[in-house]
């Protein structure tokens, strides 16, 4: 009986770490996000997690997905796998990229720095906000260390948004020259900030205000509230001391937004940054044919089809459904990548078949973040690199090189 109990009882090693502890109950991306909502207060949850309006455009990036089905071929040599691809012209084992976020930190106080660790450990581009939380050169700085302890090389891009002050654009560009960023990524899509109704409700600022429904909070997600109290306070980096608010005082990120950037943007301020920016630059928020095609005109190096994860313009375009017609009216002239609702690899497999040449994500590594800081962020994207090796192995694609819009199947 005592031999038979032996041989059927396995108690698990219990884990010592408690970022790990909780990273071994995910099976995927939507369980980190279920575990980053339990550990930060609602407002944080919120700011990273809602989008524009009612939030359709959110829901339909994601689920826009499930109406591209896969047509497997068998018998094929999938043996080893090959994932790798080209982003920029530069060899990267995984066509993904990092999208820019603005205020990263509120989700772990290491913010930018984590993901951007994460990035150069799987060899992936990183994209810091002109929002960020970590500046220019503190990035530059922790992936610098990384390369050298690692023997790594950090792709290391930087997202603008068009201040009305070009001056201090000026100098934003120039800080990211010398740090030896990679690209700039300019948003287009963001005249204006779109009605974030979550946010709205919350009266959620930037950086969050302590008031009373924030302390129940803070009780409710006590390691949240420790790592955020316990480190120094959160501002606008990349801007600290400069002619412009830089977080110092709570702020409304729809009146910054409204006050700071220039309403006036025009296909005629790319001559601007070309002229101010000698390396390669990503236009992001590209929602039609006919920008595609103004973008090639205007001698960008990439452009990201993007509606900024459903934030500004409800029911605007899902990215995956603009992938296929814009490759047709543009592939090989202009670098394409699909930014926006993915959640799997086979998310990813689905988009490069289509025609794109990478894809970004911003939320799920925010959820790796929030659920278990570095540790998260790295678990994302390994399970992102496993879930598209595996759907390459069970469609018969060895190479990037073999998936083709002829294995997959349209239904709406």
């Amino acid at each position: 009986m005592l031999r038979s109990l032996k041989d059927v009882l396995r108690f698990k090693r219990f884990e010592k770490n408690p970022a790990q502890r909780r990273l071994n109950k995910a099976a995927n991306i939507a369980d980190l996000r279920t575990i980053a909502q339990r550990r930060l207060p609602g407002g944080v949850f919120d700011y990273i997690d809602g989008a524009a309006e009612d939030e359709r455009t959110l829901r339909d990036n994601v689920s826009a997905f499930s109406n591209y089905k896969f047509k497997p071929r068998v018998l094929r040599d999938v043996s080893n796998i090959d994932s790798s691809a080209k982003i920029l012209g530069t060899a990267t084992p995984l066509p993904l990229i990092c999208a820019p976020t603005g205020f990263t930190r509120i989700a772990h106080s290491d913010g930018e720095l984590a993901v951007s660790r994460s990035a150069a450990k799987a060899e992936i581009p990183f994209s810091l906000s002109t929002m960020a939380t970590r500046s220019i050169e503190e990035i530059h700085q922790t992936t610098k260390q990384l390369e050298e302890a690692q023997n790594l090389s950090p792709r290391n891009w930087f997202q603008v948004y068009v201040w009305k002050d070009r001056g201090l654009l000026r100098d934003l560009l120039d800080r990211a020259n010398e740090a030896d960023f990679e690209a700039i990524v300019i948003t287009v899509d963001t005249a204006v900030l779109g009605r974030r109704e979550r946010d709205v409700r919350r009266g959620f600022t930037l950086p969050p205000q302590l008031g009373i429904a924030t302390i129940i909070d803070g009780v409710r997600n006590p390691g949240w509230t420790w790592n955020f109290v316990a480190n120094e306070p959160i501002r606008f980096a990349n801007v600290v001391g400069k002619s412009t608010d830089d977080g110092s005082t709570a702020v409304s990120l729809a009146d910054h937004v409204n006050a700071q950037f220039d309403q006036s943007l025009s296909w005629d301020d790319i001559e601007w940054f070309k002229q101010h920016w000698g390396r390669k630059i990503v236009l992001k928020g590209i929602q039609t044919i006919e920008d595609a095609k103004l973008s090639v005109q205007h001698g960008v190096d990439a452009i990201a089809l993007s509606n900024h994860g459903g934030r500004q313009l409800d029911d605007a375009p899902n990215p995956i459904d603009l992938v296929q017609p814009v490759f047709n009216a543009v592939g090989g002239q202009v670098e394409i990548f699909c930014d926006g609702g993915i959640r799997r690899g086979s998310d990813i497999v689905k988009a490069i078949a289509l025609g794109a040449d990478a894809c970004m994500i911003g939320r799920p590594f925010l959820y790796g973040l929030g659920a278990a800081g570095e540790k998260g962020v790295d678990w994302v994207l390994n399970f992102l690199k496993e879930g598209m090796h595996q759907t390459m192995a069970l469609l018969g694609a060895k190479h990037l090189t073999d998936l083709h819009p002829d294995l997959i199947e349209t239904r709406y």
